[in-house]
């Protein structure tokens, strides 16, 4: 009877790690070894990519959160109340205006602003003609995108101006700038 080479678990242990070192071994020289090290290089790559664009997209949300809540706590902070109006005409308009519109300023009247926009505007806390006028240019772009118009939207169809000349009742001088709109 011929003894087995191996008789204690020491070395039975001893054989399972040389033959285990052995097969990583064989993987790391051999060509499937090359292509399954290369595979895990390209994913860890393209994992690392899509880290990236998350990270970037995450710092584009943060940003935009930050300017939408500055802008809502300039909104906030502008409430004031407006100065009467010099002519009589324009004093019953804007009572009607109140009355109709619930104390809000038809601001569709501005050229550039239709009546969906004017609902966005409404939503975001912009209801008055002096909301628009005291808008702090830093709030500009945000705003526009929040709205989804071109960038330079307010400025390009000056929107402060407008909403200057309706609120303070010049309706015929604005109409002939502007032109009638709403």
């Amino acid at each position: 009877m011929t003894e087995l080479p191996f008789t204690t678990p020491l070395q039975f242990v001893g054989l399972a790690l040389a033959l285990l070192a052995g097969w990583l071994l064989g993987m790391a020289t051999s060509a499937n070894g090359r292509r399954w090290r290369e595979q895990y290089e390209q994913e860890r790559d393209q994992h690392q990519a899509v880290r990236n664009e998350l990270s970037t997209a995450n710092t584009r949300i943060r940003d935009l959160e930050a300017a939408n809540s500055r802008l809502e706590r300039n909104l906030a902070d502008r409430r004031a109340p407006e100065p009467a109006h010099s002519d009589p005409k324009s004093r019953r308009e804007t009572a009607m205006r109140s009355w109709f519109y619930g104390g809000t300023d038809v601001l569709s009247r501005i050229r550039g602003i239709d009546e969906h926009r004017e609902r966005q505007l409404n939503q975001l806390g912009i209801q008055q003609f002096r909301d628009i006028e005291n808008l702090p240019r830093e709030d500009e772009l945000p705003l526009e995108e929040r709205l989804g118009v071109p960038h330079g939207t307010i400025v390009d169809e000056q929107w402060r101006e407008q909403a200057a000349m309706l609120r303070s009742g010049h309706a015929e001088e604005h109409e002939r700038r502007f032109g009638r709109v709403a």
